[in-house]
């Protein structure tokens, strides 16, 4: 009897934390929520007043960002993704082995480092007038190759700071044999470190993507057209006779879904880039 009634307040207990815990999901998730749900509403329901709770889905708004011509949404989705994947690609390729030089030869350990992560805690404003005068000097505004200059710059912080963490739980037993076995320097690196290190290169690839598709302020001020990505471009239904509030919604609800894809898949990468850097075994 005494295990029937542990059983069951064990099971209230559980249910009570699950209905606390999707409360809190979906008060913090309201306004994604909110901006999917625009996204299929007629322009008369949207401007409803109380908004309606029901209403009979659409996809015109889909439609109209897709295919109308007003605006070139697929094209500044391709362009997030390529300057996305570019300036995380490009932060792993420099702050990698710069993690390893920095923890295994001390390299700029005592300065760059403590420089690097300082220097972005700074507002992103500050860096816009300078960077829009260089980039328009040497022909990189509005292109691809300026963006992900800018996006990998601004990832190289978090991602130093990761790699270097990852890098001070390898034994350096590791680099020993390596040098007994007749292995340079660049051999160690990517082919003893880089191996064990994937979790944590698949986190911060993952952490610089979504860092660099949600890049709005340099988009805005660095790119016209050519490179303009999706989270500038959804502001282009924004005009001067109004706000078209599904058209909005719906690039929006477009533009979260990869980085969205991503988290889902590289959860479990992240956990263990976080939980355990040593090598075990």
């Amino acid at each position: 009897m005494i295990v029937t009634e542990k059983g069951a307040s064990r099971r209230l207990v559980g249910g009570l934390r699950w209905m606390l815990f999707l409360a809190i999901a979906f008060v913090i998730n309201l306004p994604i929520i909110a901006t999917i749900l625009t996204s299929f509403k007629t322009a008369a329901d949207i401007n409803t007043s109380p908004p309606k709770m029901f209403f009979w889905p659409t996809l015109e708004n889909y439609s109209e960002v897709l295919f109308a011509g007003n605006t070139d949404l697929p094209s500044y989705i391709l362009n997030s993704i390529v300057i996305a994947g570019g300036g995380a690609l490009l932060a792993v390729l420099l702050s990698f082995p710069a993690a390893y030089a920095m923890v295994r030869h001390g390299i700029g350990r005592s300065w760059l480092l403590p420089l690097v992560t300082n220097i972005r805690t700074l507002p992103l404003i500050v860096y816009a007038i300078p960077l829009y005068l260089m980039f328009q000097l040497v022909g990189l505004l509005d292109s691809w190759l300026g963006m992900i200059l800018v996006t990998a710059t601004i990832s190289i912080p978090v991602a130093l700071v990761l790699f270097v963490g990852f890098m001070q739980d390898i034994p350096i037993d590791m680099d020993e044999a390596g040098k007994l076995d007749g292995a340079s320097q660049r051999v160690i690196l990517w082919k003893l470190i880089f191996p064990i290190a994937r979790p944590i290169v698949v986190a911060v690839l993952l952490l610089s993507f979504i860092t660099s598709w949600n890049e709005f302020l340099f988009g805005l001020i660095l790119t016209t057209k050519s490179a303009t990505p999706v989270t500038v471009g959804a502001t282009f239904f924004v005009t001067s006779y109004g706000v078209k509030w599904g058209a909005t919604a719906a690039a929006m609800t477009l533009g979260i879904i990869p980085p969205m894809v991503l988290g889902v898949f590289a959860y479990p990468y992240i956990g263990k880039s976080m939980l355990s850097g040593a090598v075990k075994g």
